[in-house]
């Protein structure tokens, strides 16, 4: 775990984020420091990926205010809900959220069922295949959620599906947003990338497997930033206006809870139908890839196994792998 946020540098984002602009010299009072120490926190602050507007005359302003994550707010909203008894744990600043719980139960460290690790930033965010997950601090929601089977890894490989349908139903209550899911693991708002998951396995292939799932979503993403993803994005911000980020990071986990108890007694055959309603791709042209090898077809959704179907020359077949990359294009041949 690093550190990377705390004393006076702390202090001073708190007091940007009260809003309006804040002189150095008036910031410098406040904390009892020189105006060079706060210049310098300014410059690690913005470092990280905070936005931080500096005019001379007037002092320091944040581009946006940044909803920060309070473990306290977030057990109290959690005792509100229906399915959940998780236990929480809120860093500032580390590595990658799934990289922390991934490390501790290779190292016999396993948490509670239902562990919640959420960060404000990720200095090592990632996403399939080995890409960055762009991860600035407070800007969006980073959470890593722990839970066992005991059926084998076999049992695993529909559990992007059910979290997919947890984002859905987690945005929907809170702000009725409907979003697109995109398989295997993609949030998509107005066509535009929201939120990733990534779910990593430790165990055996008839025993114990211990999941560790990554939720990342776009709540308020920094020019700053923007400038370094690689294809269409939204964030949630833009869409609902502000955000309350403990209470939705309480009731994503609670809806993670509540598809993975759905999961476990059910599979996701009882999933399968919403999943293909939400469809970002639903009967158009896409390739799916290995990097190695390509397929085009019409998306034709999930099966009961939540591999993907694709239309080629009035056949359906189905592709499961972790390594397959979905992507539309312009035509094919139907």
């Amino acid at each position: 775990m690093l550190k990377g946020l705390e004393g006076n540098k702390l202090r001073v984002l708190e007091a940007l984020n009260q809003g309006g602009f804040v002189s150095g010299q008036a910031l410098g009072e406040q904390l009892g420091i020189s105006r060079t120490a706060i210049a310098k926190h300014i410059a690690s602050l913005q470092e990280m990926g905070i936005d931080i507007f500096t005019v001379s005359g007037k002092g320091y302003c944040l581009n946006h205010s940044l909803p920060l994550l309070n473990p306290l707010q977030i057990t109290q909203e959690l005792e509100t809900k229906q399915h959940t008894h998780s236990s929480i744990e809120v860093v500032p600043v580390i590595d990658s959220t799934n990289t922390e719980l991934m490390r501790r139960i290779q190292q016999g460290q396993y948490p509670v069922q239902g562990h919640a690790l959420l960060a404000e930033m990720q200095q090592a965010g990632r996403g399939r295949r080995g890409k960055v997950w762009q991860s600035p601090f407070g800007a969006n929601l980073y959470l890593s959620y722990y839970w066992r089977l005991d059926d084998g890894i076999q049992a695993a490989m529909g559990v992007s599906i059910a979290i997919g349908l947890a984002v859905h139903d987690a945005l929907n209550k809170l702000y009725g947003v409907s979003v697109q899911l995109k398989w295997p693991n993609d949030v998509y708002l107005d066509k535009k990338k929201l939120a990733g998951i990534l779910v990593e396995v430790d165990g055996q292939v008839e025993g114990p497997c211990h999941l560790v799932i990554g939720v990342g979503i776009n709540l308020v993403m920094p020019e700053s930033v923007a400038a370094a993803i690689d294809q269409p994005w939204q964030d949630l911000s833009s869409k609902v206006g502000s955000i309350n980020k403990n209470q939705l990071a309480a009731t994503l986990i609670d809806c993670i809870t509540a598809r993975l108890n759905q999961y476990r007694s059910q599979g996701i055959k009882s999933m399968v139908a919403q999943w293909n309603q939400l469809n970002v791709y639903a009967g158009q042209p896409v390739s799916l890839s290995t990097g190695q090898q390509t397929w085009q077809g019409i998306c034709e959704g999930i099966d009961e196994q939540g591999a993907v179907m694709l239309r080629q020359n009035g056949e359906v077949k189905a592709y499961y792998g972790g390594e397959l990359s979905l992507r539309p294009i312009n035509s094919f041949e139907r």
